[in-house]
């Protein structure tokens, strides 16, 4: 039995009475009745403990704890529970991280414990504020809403944000506790949680709070921010900007132009149109800490620390908005000279928070032009009115591989003499160098030619994060239609060359998204992506592959080998890789042989998928024993699921399908991710329809439409014509509801245009191929 709290953001009226509002703030004097075999914990330390006779003369125990400093009721805590802790002390302030009592005497938090203090004196010493607690317990739940929950002096966790094996050495899983358990002590200065894997700023949110949730990301943003700089503290092998652009900038840039929604809004706009959770998602995090560290970056980080410390002293206790940190840091700006900005702080920010999405800038290099407008899909503009939104823009730019001066643009567009350039195919600019600025960047023809013959020539004459961004930025305006797909395609003939997997990375998601692989393979597309790819990646295929074989162990410090390598393997063993099957094969005959032996996590899934695949009925029935086998664990068992699915023979996929049915083989939640793994490989997609259209009463008790929807969204994939579109129909109009049936009419429908555009983007992309692939 277990009680855990989740006050945020207005669940606290649900426990006890009260005004739970952020600005409402109060001390709270907390005494919790509990079984006498649990322990309860608080926010405050225990001051007594003692026991009580109910009427049927059953014993109770009664913990009362110190009545709290003054803070907002949605960080008000408690959890009653049967675990044990390890403990350490840190500059007066007593950390202990509480776990099930085997997790505890296995070591699994032994990690979170050891860097919870540094980061804590970290926070301290770069904001000069001081943690005013005298303890602080962290708790690893078996389930949790969130990923972690900076409640003041009791943060709540899924225990997978805070355990790690001891015998684990590789840095990726120590960087994902190590990012969450740094956002939650973030928190505890600022003030909120983090709802997808980081540790909060205790300074921003629970000692200085926002007004009300319109400003949430003040919490957020800042300690998702402060959550990098801590963990890249504790793990200096992190590279914090690499890490930052592939984690944090990039994926919300994607999110931010299909969202129609400001960093603040106004309270009104919110309570009309927002349910607050919806507040919790990416763009107050994500976005929140891009803006902040464009900030910090123009400001310089001095300046900026200068002036969170103001705003953090000024404002303990009690609750700011965003204008009294523009206030705190305009204060800063006009106390020296070295920094000069070309308006209030207030005008260049607000630019940022209080308009939603964020602008391309286009160079035109013969004249020196720079000009900005919002990035939106103008393959469907629906209206002219929400896009003409300027923003004050900081532009950190460098000539022919030299830095330059940070320039501003403040209006539409301007001219830059200093950025015109000479007839010389060596004379190239690169502008938000190192992504410092939250927004694309669209160069002319002339430049991007001559930035795509550099990175042929010395690829490293620009750097790393902005080699990464600039083919991040070229596909996205490809995608919403600012310049053709062959161009962004001539940026990739260099990657021979190209040693940095997050950078591969970006590429392949572009031009392998995993939702189409099967829908490539069927295309004429896929003999030439095959060709041209593996051309390329053979270099940096190989310098891997020699790790696995070798020594994998040395990889225990590459982060990005273990975030990234997966999909560098998988596609290669996708296009037919000689190597890499015969690799696969090895190691799951290895696994075979000796199943003691661990095939290396890093590229597990891929190792078991298409060891299955290229194998017989043998490797299929191995893996289905040993995901049978007791001893197996959690996420190796996924793994299994999914491999099992890539099984190349009819037979076995339809047999695993049955085998999904049996409530005896699998637990009722694994039947419909069978069918979902089956239903995206290459020919699984038919044998699953089939199963599911001649099975479909007996799914239809377990599963309902739930199963359909997910099935459908994969078989709208391959939806190119109306009698396929009957096909599908036939079934659905069987077995739905009227209402659902138009709605699935209309999916089908844009399923059918989305394909017909994808078909005609695949030829023009196989016609550049079938140009290039010698080269």
């Amino acid at each position: 039995m277990l009680i855990a709290s989740q006050m945020e953001p207005t669940y606290a009226r649900r426990v006890y009475p009260c005004f739970d509002e952020p600005a409402m703030k109060a001390t709270f004097s907390i005494r919790i009745i509990h079984d006498p075999g649990y322990v309860a914990l608080s926010n405050m330390p225990a001051i007594d403990v003692s026991e009580v006779k109910d009427e049927n003369g059953s014993l109770w125990r009664v913990t009362t704890f110190n009545t709290s400093l003054k803070m907002s009721t949605y960080l008000t805590a408690f959890v009653i529970c049967d675990f044990d802790y390890v403990t350490r002390t840190e500059r007066g302030n007593e950390i202990r991280i509480w776990a099930r009592k085997d997790a505890i005497k296995n070591g699994y938090v032994d990690y979170a414990l050891n860097i919870t203090g540094p980061i804590f004196s970290f926070l301290e010493d770069i904001l000069h504020v001081s943690y005013p607690l005298p303890k602080t317990d962290l708790v690893a739940l078996p389930d949790f809403g969130a990923g972690g929950m900076e409640n003041w002096g009791l943060m709540i966790f899924q225990e997978s944000s805070l355990m790690n094996l001891p015998s684990d050495e590789f840095t990726s899983r120590k960087a994902m506790i190590a990012l969450i358990v740094s956002h939650e002590l973030g928190h505890q200065a600022c003030g909120k949680k983090i709802l997808y894997f980081f540790f909060q700023f205790k300074w921003f949110g629970n000692l200085v709070t926002m007004n009300w949730w319109n400003d949430l990301w003040l919490n957020e943003g800042l300690a998702s921010y402060f959550e990098y700089l801590g963990a890249t503290f504790v793990e200096p092998k992190l590279s914090l900007d690499k890490i930052f652009y592939a984690h944090v900038v990039q994926p919300v840039l994607g999110e931010d132009s299909e969202i129609a929604r400001s960093l603040s809004e106004s309270e009104d706009k919110i309570k009309g149109s927002f349910s607050l959770m919806s507040l919790f998602d990416n763009i107050t995090y994500s976005k929140g800490a891009s803006i902040t560290w464009m900030l910090s970056g123009f400001l310089t980080e001095k300046l900026f620390i200068r002036a969170l410390t103001s705003y953090l002293k000024e404002f303990s206790f009690s609750n700011a908005n965003q204008d009294d940190l523009w206030t705190h840091i305009q204060m800063v700006v006009d106390a020296q000279n070295e920094v000069q900005l070309p308006a209030p702080v207030k005008q260049i920010m607000d630019s940022w928070t209080c308009q939603n999405g964020f602008p391309v800038l286009t160079l035109n290099l013969t004249t020196g032009t720079v000009r900005q407008e919002q990035f939106f899909n103008k393959n469907n503009r629906k209206s002219t009115d929400s896009y003409n939104n300027t923003w004050i823009i900081p532009i950190s730019w460098m000539r022919n591989g030299s830095s330059q001066p940070l320039t501003w643009l403040d209006k539409s567009s301007k001219m830059f003499p200093e950025m015109q350039v000479s007839e010389s195919e060596y004379d190239w600019i690169l502008l938000n160098v190192n992504l410092s600025g939250y927004y694309r960047v669209n160069y002319d023809q002339l430049n991007l030619k001559r930035l795509a013959h550099l990175l042929e020539n010395d690829p490293k004459a620009i750097p790393a994060v902005s080699r990464f961004q600039l083919i991040d930025d070229v596909f996205a305006l490809a995608d919403f239609g600012y310049v053709p797909i062959e161009t962004a395609l001539e940026l990739t003939k260099y990657l021979a060359r190209e040693d940095e997997l997050f950078i591969w990375n970006v590429v392949l998601s572009n031009l392998i998204p995993d939702n189409l692989e099967s829908t490539l393979k069927n295309h004429e597309v896929y003999p030439l992506l095959k060709k041209y790819l593996l051309k390329r990646m053979l270099p940096i295929y190989h310098y891997y592959a020699g790790f696995i074989r070798q020594n994998v162990h040395a990889l225990e410090d590459d982060y990005f080998a273990q975030v990234y390598l997966e999909k560098l393997l998988a596609t290669a063993c996708w296009l037919g890789l000689q190597d890499c099957l015969d690799l696969s094969s090895e190691l799951f005959a290895k696994w075979r042989d000796n199943p003691e032996y661990k095939i290396p996590f890093l590229i597990r899934r891929t190792v078991c998928c298409y060891g299955v695949a290229v194998g017989s009925d043998k490797e299929w029935n191995f893996a289905w024993e040993m995901y049978n086998h007791t001893d197996s664990i959690e996420e190796d068992e996924d793994i299994l699921l999914y491999a099992m699915s890539c099984a190349k023979e009819s037979w076995l996929l339809y047999r695993y399908l049955q085998y999904g049915l049996s409530d005896t083989l699998f637990s009722s939640n694994c039947t419909s991710l069978i069918i979902s793994h089956v239903v995206t490989k290459d020919i699984g997609h038919r044998i699953a329809w089939e199963f599911v259209t001649e099975n479909w009463p007996l799914l239809s008790q377990g599963y309902g439409h739930e199963l359909l929807h997910d099935v459908l969204k994969v078989m709208g994939r391959f939806v190119k014509t109306d009698v396929q579109i009957q096909e599908l129909q036939v079934f659905y109009n069987a077995t739905l509801e009227e209402d659902e049936r138009e709605t699935i009419t209309m999916l089908l429908e844009s399923a059918k245009l989305e394909n017909i555009e994808r078909r005609k983007l695949l030829t023009k992309v196989a016609s550049w191929l079938e140009k290039n692939v010698d080269d």
